[in-house]
């Protein structure tokens, strides 16, 4: 019954606030519903339709991708020296082997032969070494594109079959940025026609619209089943609700449970993770949340199992730092529950902060992302309980991406945090202090210390509890209030198979098939 009043809450302000929008990275729970698929059912088997909630980067050139949801897409058309499987493993990709020396210092990769660049040119050494310098910056201008290239001495191509990385110093993490895409070193139109070596090759987009890839018949791996996808955007969580129905869209990733509730039998729900953090993430710059009593106060404030329950139908696994489950040995599962509701106490930390009555704090959140949404408002009805009158600000994803993520012009924000590569480095770097994605402002030189002595141990377990010492200060100082890894629901059409989930936020459709 409690949960009933809730959702009834939930649904009012929703309407109150945003009539009829939605969709993003969610979760929830079946199936049920009405005339679904029908257009669906005579359409080739070799073609889909996929469904997204965001149109991509302005930019399509993976070295300088910054949304989740654009590497999501485009990891099907690029690929690295290796490349990462559903199971969490690394093989090669473009490289066919690879060798370990000088102490985990010297990576030697021997090239695959027969790899190709979606514009029918064969992969070089030389391309190789350019698409690896230019992410180190090794030419002494600008930051590295991939900070663990930072750490890269020198890129070398004695033959024209090896590319030889020498590192400073040891990195346990290393082979896993090595996933950095490979680009052609004299093509120069990455921005907007972009080409890599995956399995699909980039055909056509149309912004705020579509984007359109194609099977590449020359790939070096297996070969998709599929001719051709077409991902079309939909900002509107009901415009996707109908599509599906219709059968205008055969495949979408990240529904909520009452967006796929409203699907019949023509389609069959998957249900995965989606591998990533979300959260309320804290500005720690601004006041009040600068104060670590105020922010641990919002933590004892929320009930995160019952933001797990309401929003995602239970099927989010719950998070008590900046890691989730699929990372395995990095998780610490003890930081779960380090936060338990308790009103009494968070009203003290307020008090002491000097904030008796509560304070205003504005949440802002995408509109695209109706998990994110619905999140945001069973926080607004929580934190009510200690004072703290929270409000909604609606703003369109490159809104969000300018003023929250570049800018850091806000206050707070609930969205879902991923790890670009499957390293617990592309987790937990983002908050050290002079680190650019540091978009909650977090400022501590203990962490900073600890980031330091983890990047440089050579033992894999000194580094995996430095790591853990890593998210249990971003879980003590609250540097955000966690919430949920959250449930992965996917639509799927029901004469279609080979939908995998990989324990990192990416879409693969090389295995989709008709079944």
């Amino acid at each position: 019954m409690k949960r009933r009043i809730l959702a009834g809450i939930l649904a009012a302000l929703l309407c109150a606030v945003l009539p009829g929008c939605g969709d993003g990275s969610g979760a929830g729970g079946s199936s049920g519903g009405q005339n679904a698929g029908s257009a669906s059912q005579q359409a080739p088997v070799d073609e889909i339709t996929v469904g997204i909630a965001q149109d991509l980067d302005e930019s399509l050139d993976p070295h300088h991708t910054v949304a989740a949801g654009t590497r999501e897409v485009m990891f099907n058309v690029f690929e690295g020296l290796v490349k990462p499987t559903p199971d969490g493993d690394l093989i090669d990709a473009v490289a066919s082997h690879h060798e370990l020396s000088g102490g985990g210092t010297v990576y030697t990769f021997t090239l695959r032969d027969g790899v190709k660049f979606h514009n029918g040119e064969a992969v070089s050494v030389d391309d190789v070494v350019w698409s690896i310098e230019r992410c180190a910056a090794a030419d002494g201008e600008g930051t590295p594109l991939v900070e663990a290239f930072s750490n890269i001495q020198s890129v070398e191509a004695p033959d024209d079959k090896t590319v030889v990385i020498t590192l400073k110093a040891p990195d346990n993490e290393f082979l896993a940025s090595l996933t950095t895409a490979i680009l052609p070193a004299d093509y120069d139109g990455q921005d907007t026609a972009p080409v890599g070596t995956g399995p699909f090759r980039f055909v056509s987009r149309a912004a705020g619209d579509s984007v359109v890839l194609e099977r590449f018949d020359e790939y070096w791996g297996e070969k998709p089943a599929l001719r051709t996808v077409t991902f079309k955007i939909f900002e509107s969580g009901d415009a996707l609700v109908l599509a599906l129905q219709s059968g205008a869209v055969d495949l979408c990733a990240h529904l909520t449970g009452t967006q796929a509730a409203q699907l019949g039998g023509s389609f069959q729900i998957l249900n995965g993770t989606m591998n990533l953090v979300q959260a309320l993430y804290l500005n720690n710059a601004e006041k009040p949340l600068d104060d670590v009593r105020v922010r641990q106060a919002l933590c004892w404030a929320v009930d995160k199992h019952q933001v797990i329950e309401l929003v995602s139908d239970g099927t989010g696994a719950a998070l008590g730092s900046s890691m989730y489950p699929a990372f395995g040995k990095y998780f610490d599962d003890s930081l779960t529950d380090y936060y338990t509701q308790d009103l009494e106490k968070a009203k003290s930390l307020l008090t002491e902060a000097g904030y008796p009555d509560g304070f205003d704090l504005t949440i802002t959140v995408p509109s695209n992302y109706q998990p994110h949404i619905d999140t945001a408002q069973v926080l607004v009805e929580q934190l009510k309980a200690v004072g703290v009158n929270a409000q909604i600000e609606l703003v369109d994803w490159g809104t969000w991406v300018s003023r929250v993520y570049v800018d850091r012009n806000y206050q707070s924000t609930v969205v879902g945090v991923d790890a670009s590569s499957m390293t617990a480095r592309a987790m937990l770097e983002r908050f050290t202090s002079t680190y650019g994605k540091n978009f909650v402002n977090y400022n501590s030189a203990e962490y900073d210390a600890l980031f330091q002595q983890a990047s440089a141990a050579e033992d894999d377990a000194q580094q995996t509890a430095l790591y853990k010492q890593m998210e249990r200060d971003l879980t003590e100082n609250a540097a955000n209030v966690y919430l949920q890894d959250l449930g992965d629901l996917v639509a799927l059409r029901s004469d279609l198979t080979g939908y995998r989930f990989y324990p990192i936020y990416v879409m693969d459709l090389s295995g989709v098939q008709a079944g």
